[in-house]
């Protein structure tokens, strides 16, 4: 058997254009292509210049005019009030601070102090928080991995609920339905547990209700749907990849919690609990109802009265019509002012000290 001869097409003769068939679709030759230039309004790949939108550019001037607006309205805020307080400080024959008595009736003779009010203040709102963190942790838990679907929508419905209440009608909640009602219980501490400090018997009437253990219950229902909306919303934020894989692994839904959900969402917890604490501490309406004003000294028992510093703004409210009078009280709210700024500062150092 003999090969068979190969043929060859034969060529074509002339000059050979080497631009043909290089470069893009439809036989686009290189130098076409490089001569493009691009669109308006895009900067080629050696400009080095990124383009801003005028819509970035309404954008960040927007955010930026708002955050310094406020920077500024917050230092305005602190102005006003240190020189509203200086004219009253400067008469004042009492050291401010570490005083107790409280008379400024007589601008002559003005003696007044911030110390039982800070002190009774700081009291109710950890109080407060004490009893609402855990319950709010828990409501949030049980709506992300617990409640079954049907449940969720409803049940944070009636949880936010509670915020849009006004301050007043929990004042009168608490001094006329839950005082009378949680007043077994509070004579019970006092007898078993008077030994130890915080429910020994106080300056406040336990029968009568107005005491900081009444006030502090009722402030830990006001600040509970705070916690845990903010709680809720981050630990629904969970990464599913995270949780599937925990559950890979063996784990029960409880050591899920335990070591994805909570970890994960930790400082979101503490900064809702620190809004909590915010609103605690400004309250007064609903303090103002329940707590009873008391001539006696504070000792750090659940079971004394007296007045935080927003309540007895509002108790000093008839003395407004005096400049001098009313630099007393604006000075006890420039402290309430700076307690605000060192629980942030503290929530957030919390908050820097977690991500380390």
């Amino acid at each position: 058997m003999s090969d068979a001869p190969t043929q060859s097409s034969p060529r074509a003769s002339g000059p050979v254009d080497n631009r043909a068939g290089v470069g893009g679709p439809n036989s686009t030759s290189e130098a076409t292509l490089g001569s493009r230039k691009p669109a308006p309004g895009v900067d080629g790949p050696k400009s080095g210049k990124a383009v801003t939108r005028p819509g970035d550019r309404i954008f960040q001037s927007l955010s930026t005019g708002s955050a310094v607006f406020i920077s500024i309205l917050i230092a305005a805020i602190g102005v006003f009030l240190v020189w509203r307080a200086i004219p009253a400080l400067s008469r004042n024959e009492a050291n401010f601070l570490t005083s107790r008595e409280w008379v400024t009736q007589n601008i002559d003779a003005m003696a007044f102090g911030v110390l039982d009010l800070l002190q009774v203040t700081v009291l109710v709102s950890l109080f407060a928080l004490v009893l609402a963190m855990p319950v709010a942790l828990g409501i949030a838990i049980f709506l992300t991995q617990y409640s079954p679907s049907w449940l969720k929508r409803p049940l944070a419905y009636v949880i936010d609920l509670l915020a849009a209440v006004p301050s007043i009608v929990y004042g009168l909640w608490g001094l006329l339905v839950f005082a009378p009602a949680i007043r077994p219980f509070a004579v019970w501490l006092n007898e078993n547990l008077g030994w130890f400090p915080l429910f020994a018997t106080g300056s406040g009437s336990i029968l009568g209700g107005g005491t900081i253990f009444t006030a502090g219950i009722v402030l830990g229902v006001m600040i509970l749907p705070v916690i845990t909306a903010v709680t809720r919303e981050v630990f629904v934020q969970t990464p599913t990849a995270q949780v599937e894989a925990a559950l890979a692994l063996g784990a029960t839904r409880w050591e899920v919690v335990r070591t994805t959900v909570i970890p994960f969402g930790k400082s979101g917890y503490i900064s809702g609990s620190m809004l909590g604490l915010g609103r605690a501490l400004g309250e007064t309406m609903a303090l103002y109802l329940i707590l009873r004003t008391t001539s006696q000294a504070f000792g750090w028992s659940l079971f004394d009265g007296g007045a935080t510093i927003a309540s007895k703004i509002a108790l000093g409210y008839a003395e407004f019509n005096n400049d001098i009078q009313a630099g007393a009280y604006i000075a006890a709210g420039l402290v309430l002012f700076v307690l605000t700024f060192v629980v942030n500062a503290a929530a957030r150092a919390v908050i820097a000290g977690k991500k380390d």
